[in-house]
């Protein structure tokens, strides 16, 4: 890529970070922080592009955005024991596979070993794709978002349990005797598929 293109990235990334420090700011001081990092965005790709700061930010403007998916990346990591990683979210006392919504500035792929990383301590490598799911398509409880949800096959390689803030508990359990489940986020029937399609490469993947 071009020194421009970088750029460009490098602001997209920062903006990505901001809306979401937005989301969750606690404090009129981090709130504060995170609208002048997205204008500190918006200058750098002015810079990049020769467009003014306000064309720039104009274009993030949602009512002149096409309405789309968010994606939920999930990593699916077994053990030599045929055991499921899962993690304990702190959010509602239940269980999930280790994911969540996908990041700008990182592939698939590469978010699953992130958030794994992040939320459990152990490196893992992506191996395929097993299911890209509708949420609406399934009975998850309602949420205000339409989601699509992204299933990784990934193998443990390394690493140990570390804690982390918003994860409460991890480990890697029998499919024949789960934890309660973050239905929002998993449901049983749709970590018995995965094991299936893993187990089975010649079913490709499954999509809804």
């Amino acid at each position: 890529m071009s020194r421009s293109e970088d750029l460009i990235e490098v602001a997209k990334r920062i903006r990505a970070l901001a809306q979401t420090g937005l989301v969750y700011s606690m404090s009129p001081y981090d709130t504060e922080r995170y609208e002048e990092l997205t204008l500190l965005s918006d200058e750098i790709t002015a810079l990049a592009t020769g467009l003014t700061p306000e064309e720039v930010a104009s274009s993030y403007c949602p009512a002149k955005e096409y309405v789309t998916p968010k994606v939920d990346v999930r990593a699916v990591v077994f053990n030599e024991r045929k055991e499921i990683l899962l993690v304990r979210e702190l959010a509602d006392g239940h269980w999930s596979l280790p994911g969540g919504w996908s990041d700008v500035g990182f592939s698939p792929k590469e978010v699953a070993v992130k958030e794994v990383r992040e939320e459990t301590g152990l490196i893992v490598r992506p191996i395929r794709l097993l299911a890209m799911m509708d949420m609406r398509k399934h009975p998850h409880p309602p949420i205000p978002y339409y989601v699509y949800k992204c299933f990784i096959l990934c193998e443990w390689v390394g690493g140990e349990f570390t804690e982390t803030f918003d994860i409460s508990g991890k480990g890697f359990f029998s499919l024949d005797d789960l934890p309660p489940l973050s239905l929002e986020r998993v449901l049983p029937e749709q970590i018995q598929l995965t094991r299936m399609y893993a187990e089975h490469p010649e079913k490709g993947v499954y999509l809804d």
